[in-house]
């Protein structure tokens, strides 16, 4: 007599029903996970920032790819198709936003001036004895402090004040202080207003204007999301108060490509110079998890006058910002006799 085959372990009725509640609450996890990545996803493709905890989630989006897949792989294992087809979507969606944000720049005209810009929050003034070494070795043209209080401005202006002569200030204590320095002559302007201090100044760039401006808004932290808003709004108004004049707009902004708000500033004619160069993404914040884990909050914005050939994040210790250096060349329209 043949032996018959032994059934397998879990196979028939009573393995099913088995599995089922399993299958269930991987189904349901799965579920939870989409809704959560849906709000912030659906928030992005309607072009708005929507309400707390979106807004800060829209900082780290990529990162959602990784409960997207976690829910993927929950959906095979609960063996629930219509959510994978939810899942696959969401991966398409992000994978979309993930791209860069905005156009490719090509200066036209002559270039005039090659210049570098440095741009750190230095956390309360601590990482500002640390800042003084990048600049001297750096030697940028122009440089943007944010969170520079009363010990901050002492330390700078004694150590560098021979080779920047120039500078604008708001003399605060605290987040509120900031300082502009400059080896091009400037001539102060009334700057942004905001909760922190925004200075702005235009800068003589070998006979051009240029106007400088930094930018500091309010983080968006639960509870003040409206007023992180009316401040990145008073940096749009300022990038579309002079379409046509040469630009440099550069700060800790507090917000990432993925935040409607950042990008009408950008919509403005504003170029993101690190995306330019070739480093969109490369995280800016949380100091302590950059590279592997982070956000790039600061950036320089530049008009189309300017072309941006390279961008780098240096570590600073005394500060949660990671600063940001970008070699900029600047460009003038060419006269009916070929000059500048």
């Amino acid at each position: 007599m043949d032996d018959e085959p032994a059934d397998e372990p879990g196979a028939g009725p009573a393995g099913d029903a088995a599995r089922r509640p399993r299958r269930r609450g991987a189904a349901r996890c799965a579920g939870l996970l989409f809704a959560g990545v849906s709000a912030v996803v659906g928030c992005r493709l309607a072009d708005t920032d929507g309400i707390t905890p979106v807004p800060q989630l829209l900082a780290f989006l990529p990162w959602l790819l990784v409960p997207t897949g976690l829910g993927l792989a929950l959906t095979l294992r609960g063996r629930w198709w219509p959510g994978a087809v939810w899942g696959v979507a969401l991966l398409g969606l992000l994978a979309w936003f993930i791209e860069p944000y905005g156009k490719d720049a090509q200066p036209s005209g002559t270039p005039v001036a090659g210049l570098r810009v440095l741009t750190s929050n230095v956390e309360f003034g601590r990482a500002a004895p640390a800042l003084v070494p990048l600049v001297r070795r750096e030697r940028p043209a122009v440089v943007f402090v944010e969170e520079c209080e009363e010990t901050c401005r002492t330390t700078l202006l004694h150590d560098l004040g021979g080779d920047y002569p120039y500078r604008q200030a708001v003399a605060e204590s605290g987040s509120r202080g900031s300082l502009v320095l400059s080896r091009y002559a400037l001539r102060g302007t009334d700057g942004v207003h905001g909760t922190m201090g925004m200075p702005g100044a235009v800068a003589d760039v070998r006979g051009h204007p240029v106007r400088l401006q930094l930018a500091h808004p309010m983080p968006p932290l639960p509870g003040q999301v409206a007023l992180w808003h009316r401040e990145l709004a008073r940096l749009r108004a300022f990038a579309a108060a002079d379409p046509h004049a040469p630009t440099i707009l550069a700060g800790d902004f507090n917000a990432s490509q993925d935040h409607a708000a950042f990008r009408r500033i950008l919509d403005t004619g504003l170029h993101d110079a690190a995306r330019l160069a070739g480093s969109d993404r490369t995280p800016s914040w949380p100091a302590r998890t950059t590279p592997t884990l982070g956000a790039q909050i600061d950036h320089v914005l530049i008009s189309p006058d300017f072309a941006a050939d390279r961008a780098r994040f240096p570590r600073l210790p005394g500060t949660d910002h990671r600063a940001l250096l970008v070699d900029l060349t600047l460009y003038v329209p060419r006269t009916a006799s070929g000059r500048p």
